[in-house]
C-alpha cells in the first residue's frame, strides 16, 4: 500500500490509526495520519509536520497516533543566582509559554534575587506515591488487612524493591479505611525519574501477594489517595515528589529599585490575596501563581505537564524586617524528572542542557532550580500587584 491507499481506508473506516505503523516507519506513520487528519478536518497542517524530532524514539516512548509536533516559544529568564545544596552557581531558566510578559516578570524576580546575593533553597523531601483502593467484606476486614500490611512491611518492602533497581518502599502510611474500602499510601523514592511507572509496578506486585494471602479484593490500582494530578491537601501536608522550600532577604534599597515597592506593601498584598483570599476561596494553593513558572519549565525540559496541578499547591510568605523584604515559596508536591519519560525528547533534553541537569544525578538540583524560579515569578507578581504595576506591564508588552 502506499500513503493514498492508506489515507483512503482510513476515511472509510477501514483501517485504525495505529495500525499504519505496522506498515510503515514512524516518521511515514505520522505523515499519513497528519495527511488522513488533513482531509478529515478539511484544513491543512504544515507546521505540525515541521520538527526536528526523532519519532521513532518518540512513538516508542512518548506518544500514540502521532501527527507531527506541537511548537511553543521558549524564552530564557536570568542569570538568577542559587544557593542551593546541590544547586550553588547562576543559571539561566527555560521557560515554554504562550502567555506575554511571564518571561519577564520572572526575569525581573531572578534579577532582584540575584542582587541581593541569591535565593536560598533546599529539598526537605523525596517521595512517590501510589495507593490502591482495596475492597473487604466489612470494615472489621479492614482492619485487619491494614494490621496485615504493617505486620508484613518487611517483606512487602523486599517484593516491591525486587521490580525495580533503583526504587526503595519507605513506608506504607496512612493506611485510611472507609468501611469496606481500604486505601493504603504507599511511599516510594524513585532516585532520579518521576517514577510514576516504577511505583505502580512495585505496587501492583505488592497486591498480587495480598491477593493470596488474604481475602481482600484489589478494586483499582489507583484509589486517588496517591495524589496523583490532581490538588489535594493530603499532598500538602505529607508532601510528593520533591518537597522545596526557597527564601531570599531583600535589602530595602533594592525592593524599592527593582520592585518599585516597599516590603510593608508586598507583605500586605500577599497575605490579603495569598492567605486570607485563597482561604475564603477554600483553595488548596496559598499562593499567587505558582503554575504559571512550574507549567513553563516542565515544559521546557519535558516534564508531565498535568503534575503542575500539584506542582501549583504552596504556601507564599512575605515579612517586613525593618524595611527589608523576606519572601519565600514552599512547594511540598513537586514531581521531576532528569531522567525518563518526556526528557528524552531532543527539545526537552536542551532544556535540561541549558540548566546543567540532564541525566542521573541531577533531579534534586533540578527541583532547587524549579522552586527558585518559582519565587522569582511570585516574588515579581506580588510586588507588580503591590506597586500597581500588573496592567501596565500587559499593556506595555503588547498582551491584551
Amino acid at each position: 500500500m502506499d500513503s493514498k491507499e492508506v489515507v483512503k481506508k482510513l476515511l472509510n473506516k477501514e483501517m485504525k490509526l495505529y495500525e499504519v505503523d505496522k506498515h510503515f516507519p514512524a516518521d511515514v506513520a505520522c505523515d499519513i495520519r497528519r495527511e488522513f487528519i488533513q482531509e478529515y478536518s478539511k484544513t491543512q497542517l504544515p507546521n505540525m509536520g515541521n520538527y526536528t524530532l526523532n519519532m521513532e524514539n518518540a512513538s516508542k516512548r512518548n506518544i500514540e497516533n502521532s501527527i507531527g509536533v506541537l511548537q511553543l516559544p521558549i524564552g530564557v529568564a536570568g542569570p538568577m543566582k542559587i544557593n542551593g545544596e546541590f544547586c550553588k552557581r547562576e543559571v539561566f531558566v527555560p521557560l515554554a509559554t504562550s502567555e506575554g510578559a511571564l518571561v519577564a516578570s520572572i526575569n525581573r524576580g531572578a534579577s532582584t534575587i540575584t542582587a541581593s546575593g541569591g535565593v536560598n533553597v533546599r529539598v526537605i523531601s523525596d517521595i512517590m506515591t501510589r495507593a490502591p483502593v482495596i475492597k473487604t467484606s466489612s470494615s472489621v476486614e479492614s482492619l485487619k488487612l491494614k494490621q496485615w500490611f504493617e505486620d508484613n512491611f518487611d517483606r512487602l518492602k523486599e517484593i516491591a524493591e525486587s521490580t525495580t533497581s533503583h526504587g526503595k518502599l519507605l513506608k506504607i502510611d496512612p493506611i485510611l479505611i472507609a468501611g469496606s474500602y481500604v486505601y493504603p499510601r504507599f511511599v516510594y523514592s524513585t532516585g532520579d525519574s518521576m517514577g510514576m511507572n516504577m511505583v505502580t509496578i512495585a505496587t501492583e506486585k505488592i497486591l498480587d501477594e495480598m491477593t493470596k494471602e488474604t481475602s481482600a479484593q484489589h478494586i483499582a490500582l489507583s484509589g486517588n489517595v496517591c495524589v496523583d494530578k490532581k490538588a489535594a491537601a493530603i499532598n500538602m501536608v505529607e508532601g510528593r515528589g520533591k518537597t522545596v522550600v526557597a527564601d531570599v532577604l531583600i535589602p530595602k534599597d533594592i525592593v524599592s529599585k527593582k520592585l518599585k515597592t516597599t516590603a510593608e506593601a508586598i507583605v500586605e498584598v500577599n497575605i490579603a490575596k495569598n492567605l486570607i483570599g485563597s482561604a475564603v476561596a477554600g483553595s488548596t494553593a496559598y499562593n499567587a501563581h505558582y503554575a504559571n513558572m512550574v507549567a513553563a519549565i516542565f515544559l521546557a525540559t519535558g516534564q508531565d505537564a498535568a503534575h503542575a496541578v500539584e506542582g501549583s499547591l504552596g504556601i507564599t510568605t512575605a515579612e517586613n524586617r525593618d524595611g527589608d523584604l523576606y519572601f519565600s515559596v514552599n512547594l511540598p508536591d513537586l514531581p521531576v524528572a532528569t531522567v525518563g519519560g518526556g526528557t528524552s525528547l531532543e527539545t526537552a533534553n536542551e532544556g535540561l542542557n541549558i540548566l546543567g541537569v540532564a541525566g542521573f544525578g541531577k533531579a534534586k538540583e533540578f527541583a532547587e532550580i524549579v522552586a527558585s524560579t518559582v519565587l522569582a515569578g511570585e516574588l515579581s507578581l506580588i510586588g507588580a500587584l503591590a506597586a500597581g504595576h500588573l496592567a501596565r506591564a500587559h499593556q506595555q508588552l503588547g498582551r491584551g
